[in-house]
This record gives C-alpha cells, sequence and structure tokens, in this order.
C-alpha cells in the first residue's frame, strides 16, 4: 500500500551479498532514483552469454528430439557429421555437446539462479 512501510527478510545464507545489493538497488528505485550500476562481478561475460546462447540452443534441439551428433553439426562442430560412431563416441564434440545438454537440464531444475549470484 503506498505510504505504508515496507519490510524486507533477508537470509543469511550464501547469497547474503547477492540479496542486499538487489535490495539496495531496489530501494533507490523505491526512492525514485536511479537504481546505479551493476555490483562489480555481476554482468555475464561475453563468454559466459555466448556460452548460455549454446546451452540454449543444445537444448532446444535435444528437446526437439535431436541426437547429440545433429546438436554438435547445428551447432557448427562439422567433424561430427563425418566421423565413424567409435570415433564419435570418443570426440571432444560429443563430450562438449553431452555437457552443454547436461548443464541446460541443471539449468532448468533450478541452477539457473547461479546467473544471479555476485562472483
Amino acid at each position: 500500500m503506498p505510504g505504508r512501510p515496507l519490510a524486507a527478510v533477508i537470509p543469511l545464507d550464501k547469497d547474503f551479498f547477492t540479496r542486499i545489493a538487489s535490495l539496495l538497488r531496489f530501494h533507490r528505485r523505491l526512492l525514485g532514483r536511479a537504481a546505479g550500476p551493476l555490483p562489480r562481478g555481476w554482468p555475464l561475460t561475453s563468454y559466459r552469454l555466448a556460452r548460455l546462447d549454446l546451452i540454449l540452443r543444445a537444448l532446444d534441439l535435444r528437446h526437439g528430439g535431436a541426437t547429440y551428433r545433429q546438436i554438435a553439426a547445428e551447432l557448427g562442430r562439422e567433424d561430427a557429421t563425418k566421423l565413424s560412431a567409435s570415433d564419435w563416441k570418443m570426440s571432444a564434440s560429443r563430450s562438449f555437446v553431452v555437457r552443454l545438454v547436461r548443464d541446460g537440464i541443471a539449468m532448468m531444475s533450478g541452477d539457473y539462479r547461479k546467473l544471479l549470484r555476485i562472483r
């Protein structure tokens, strides 16, 4: 309700500093001020953004029924289509795609919250 004081409960857990930084930014906005710059270590690096893009693309393809080999080819790993079955099983491309899909499934299961933590 407008004009009534608000309260925030902040757990003393591993995300405490992230929660405090978020709360301070929220408070500034409530007062009509700019939120201010993001805390150092909060914005995602270009590497992490690119990896997240790959994770999402791999996960979409996997949920669409694509095999790991098809995902690898779609993500630009041309060697995936040329390898024999036994070479494919031991290839770096296969390991890369399996990790992307595994990380995507973990993010769907709640690991996405790690993106919000200050590093």
